[in-house]
């Protein structure tokens, strides 16, 4: 199952794949130290933990209180346990990069509109110039 796991002041994958009520085994691509402390995130769970044991991108978390394991396994409403992560968005808060997007677009649609306006400002004024020459002749010619 797919969580998130942090470590110190980072924050990495994690992949639960085994819980009970004081503890779990997960995998992760980031090292941690044996007796260290970590925060494990799943949807809206929070478990905190020791590292008791580690074997390669395993460990083993022991945790001081019960794990609501019905309510953790339960959250992705998967019929199977999963060793990938699901790619979702893990964030409670929308990421700044779409409303970034936006502004930039918008900014980039008002500069290309601000260019359009004086390129056709410029040409209207060139085509003025060189037809106001040939109507000023035909103007005298015809005596007005």
């Amino acid at each position: 199952m797919p969580a998130r796991l942090r470590h110190g002041n980072s924050w990495s994958d994690a992949c639960i794949l085994n819980i009970s009520s004081r503890g779990l085994m997960i995998h992760t691509g980031r090292p941690i130290l044996r007796g260290a402390e970590v925060e494990l995130r799943r949807g809206d769970h929070v478990i905190v933990a020791r590292v008791m044991w580690r074997d390669g991108g395993r460990a083993g978390l022991r945790t001081e209180d019960r794990v609501p394991i019905e309510d953790i396994v339960t959250l992705g409403q998967s019929p199977a346990l999963q060793l990938t992560a699901a790619t979702q968005d893990r964030r409670k808060q929308p990421r700044a990069e779409e409303r970034s997007r936006i502004q930039g677009r918008a900014v980039e649609f008002a500069g290309v509109l601000v260019i359009a306006i004086a390129l056709a400002g410029a040409g209207a004024t060139m085509i003025e110039g060189a037809l106001a020459r040939p109507l000023a002749a035909a103007e005298a010619v015809l005596g007005r």
